[in-house]
């Protein structure tokens, strides 16, 4: 009989008890009858071409000990089993998810603004020129402090005005006074009275218009009040602050001619302020008004109380604005600043429950083309659960997916996982 027709029946046996140990020794038979194939046809191949081979038993041996060396997986492709000593060899390590019903944005660029209520232009009410400027940028000052002082021979005009009005109201009052009198004596017609009445109310009237020329002008009350009693006349006309404040800018320097309405100084009340933040049109879900902002190097938060409708062609962003009144004294108006928002999860549209999500540390993620999966921890292994991102934060992810409280989510030797998970399949 031919050699090789004796041999090869013979190897084929031999390598048929390879696969049948691979079983008790707790791989999966479908890999180990796969090897043994293998190995047969590398064998048969040999036989045919007469090229002398050494002991089967030694093939054996070794192949027994690459098919111990692969990773332990069951038949099904969602359980990775492994026992307690794989688990320590893998340096897997354990983590609870923490339910979660908001997530963290990615970090958006912000710039501090001041409200506009609590921001006042100074301008000057007169023409004139600048005499004094007694506050510069970054002063503190209060209301109704004298910030600047203008020269402005306008205001001179507008103070003799008053001051004449003044005078031909005390004579109009003390010619009506006169004219009762005399009509109570019956020594002049109603007629008279009633025309020196007239002409008293039209000149208070005038004085009073005059009296808001000088508010206008700039004058305050106590001003008004000293020019009435001395009827001293000032060319110097002091600027007050309208607001306490910061000076945030001078716009002007000593000695510069001014005209009317021209500006001075901008003054600002820094608590709260705003911080406004470009936010692209397709990441505003989940954001609401009253939602929280997180300042992350300033440790301090806000919220949000204004989100725009126009999307910004610059950017193609929304103008999301949060006011921040706590810790603002660290913020300057202009700065620019990191901020993260807190968006909602959302809700379901099949039944408008909110959505479930499970905040766990990046590392427990595992990515397979599109999908993403996690390891959970079950008897004998870790179950392949398939999660969806709802979003990743500084050191963290929120995900969606099949998970529960008292779940035992693997965050690190994933990649040891994956690898086993994969080569089962």
């Amino acid at each position: 009989m031919n050699r090789v027709s004796v041999v090869e029946p013979q190897r084929a046996q031999r390598a048929q008890r390879i696969s049948s140990d691979c079983p008790r020794r707790g791989a999966p038979s479908q890999l180990c009858w796969g090897l043994a194939n293998q190995a047969f046809a590398f064998l048969r191949g040999l036989c045919a071409f007469a090229v002398p081979i050494p002991e089967l038993g030694v093939i054996r041996r070794t192949l027994g000990a690459f098919v111990l060396l692969l990773p332990l997986t069951a038949p099904a492709a969602d359980l990775v089993a492994l026992d307690a000593e794989q688990q320590r060899a893998f340096d897997i390590d354990l983590i609870g998810p923490l339910a979660a019903d908001a997530r963290l944005s990615r970090r958006y660029p912000a710039e501090v603004a001041v409200p506009n209520r609590q921001l006042r232009v100074v301008a000057a009410p007169q023409g004139g020129v600048l005499e004094t400027l007694k506050v510069a940028e970054g002063e503190q000052v209060t209301a109704g402090q004298i910030i600047a002082e203008l020269r402005s021979p306008d205001l001179v005009d507008i103070q003799s005005q008053y001051v004449e009005g003044l005078i031909r109201l005390e004579l109009a009052e003390s010619q009506l006074a006169r004219d009762r009198k005399l009509q109570r004596e019956g020594v002049i017609a109603e007629r008279r009275l009633l025309e020196s009445q007239a002409k008293q109310r039209e000149l208070a009237t005038l004085v009073e218009q005059r009296r808001q020329l000088l508010e206008l002008a700039g004058l305050a009350e106590a001003d008004i009040a000293n020019l009435t009693r001395t009827r001293r006349l000032s060319s110097t006309l002091p600027i007050h602050a309208p607001i306490a404040g910061v000076v945030l800018e001078q716009m002007v320097s000593t000695g510069q001619s001014m005209a009317a309405a021209d500006p001075l100084y901008r003054i600002a009340e820094l608590d709260p302020l705003w911080l406004e933040i470009h936010v692209p049109v397709g990441q505003l879900d989940g954001l609401s008004i009253g939602n929280h902002v997180f300042l992350t190097r300033q440790g301090t938060a806000g919220k949000i109380i204004t989100i725009g409708r126009m999307v910004h062609g610059r950017d193609q962003g929304v103008l999301v604005r949060a006011e921040i009144r706590e810790g603002s004294e660290q913020l300057r108006p202009g700065q620019f600043v990191e901020v993260q928002l807190m968006a909602a999860l959302g809700t379901r549209s099949s039944d408008g429950e909110a959505v479930q999500g499970w905040r766990l540390p990046s590392s427990a993620l595992v990515r397979d083309g599109d999908a993403t999966y996690v390891f959970i921890a079950r008897e004998g292994g870790f179950a392949v659960a398939p999660v969806t991102l709802l979003g990743e934060e500084e050191q963290s992810v929120v995900v969606r997916g099949p998970l529960a409280a008292d779940d035992q989510v693997a965050i690190s030797g994933v990649v040891a996982l994956k690898a086993a998970w994969l080569g089962g399949e």
